[in-house]
């Protein structure tokens, strides 16, 4: 017998290439498989005139896919794991973590060659508070000014001349086959990533056994390590990628580095904090061992006041 598997995404351009590129691969391991797509409009894609932020945050990118998956329209979904909230509801679990691609955000300005080229009082488009945290807190003359939509839409808008530059992650435009328009990668030390960026994640059903076999080769050890530290410092911050919480892991051979940042959106104040964790044992083990590095991270941003600066949002 024939087997299905259907995969539920967001009808986004870049979206779509992810739930494709699993598809494509899953192909390739398991000739047989039909694997379907079930494009959802989701409610993030649908409120485009007000931050994230005050409408419930980037899970409006994931909860109509989860409801797909519950009702057993879809087995699976594929997420930008920059989306996907800290705590998964009851029933679902995310097994799946893809290798990433370039994590950094990107430069981009149709006058201007770096971040560092842009004139006093330019304006700079973003939706995002991590970003305008970090680039107020180098450039406080900057003025940022809301953006949204998706990645066309947005370059339409820089196109149009309503920005002297823009700022979106490196990996959008990569995978979109819009390398080109990069003008520059934004050195961590510019500006930290947001957690999870440049990673795509697959979340099932709790416990679907036949479905986390099928998906098992997808899986990167690596980038799950990373992103397992990043995502237990924002856990235990209480962040999403919608607050101006940063965190960015690397691996060095056998040992784990963690980098977490919180700012306040002005600028004016911009928390650091890092260490670093051997890598022994088992994957498991690894996993756990990382996943303390995050908390510790998380605990040392609220020594410094972190907690102050979330709550005033």
């Amino acid at each position: 017998m024939t087997e299905t598997l259907r995969i539920a995404t967001r009808k986004s351009p870049l979206a779509l290439w992810q739930a494709e590129f699993v598809q494509t691969e899953l192909k390739k391991l398991h000739p047989d498989l039909v694997v379907e797509l079930i494009p959802i409009s989701t409610k993030g894609d649908k409120i485009l005139d007000v931050a994230l932020s005050k409408v419930g945050g980037k899970g409006l990118f994931v909860k109509e896919l989860e409801i797909a998956i519950s009702e057993g329209r879809a087995d699976i979904a594929v997420h930008s794991i920059k989306d996907v909230p800290m705590h998964l509801p009851e029933g679902f679990e995310l097994p799946v973590i893809c290798a990433r691609e370039v994590p950094f955000d990107a430069f981009v300005s149709n006058d201007f060659q770096h971040l560092d080229d842009l004139p006093l009082g330019a304006i700079v488009g973003t939706s995002s508070l991590r970003r305008q945290a970090q680039l107020l807190a180098r450039r406080p003359d900057l003025q940022i000014n809301f953006l949204r939509g998706n990645v066309g839409t947005r370059l339409g808008k820089l196109d149009a001349g309503d920005y002297h530059a823009i700022l979106l992650a490196s990996a959008g435009l990569i995978r979109l086959k819009m390398p080109q328009r990069i003008r520059h990668h934004i050195d961590e030390d510019w500006l930290l990533p947001a957690v999870g960026q440049g990673a795509v994640g697959i979340e099932t059903r709790a416990h679907d056994t036949r479905v986390i076999n099928l998906l098992a080769p997808l899986h990167h050890g690596p980038t799950a390590l990373r992103v397992c530290a990043e995502r237990a410092m924002n856990r235990k911050l209480n962040g999403g990628c919608e607050v101006p919480i940063a965190g960015y892991a690397t691996l060095h051979e056998q040992s784990l580095h963690l980098e977490g940042r919180v700012g306040s959106i002005d600028g004016a104040t911009l928390l650091k904090a890092s260490a670093k964790v051997d890598l022994v044992g088992s994957h498991g083990e690894q996993l756990l061992a990382v996943e303390r590095l995050g908390v510790d991270i998380a605990d040392q941003l609220l020594a410094l006041g972190a907690a102050a600066i979330l709550a005033a949002l």
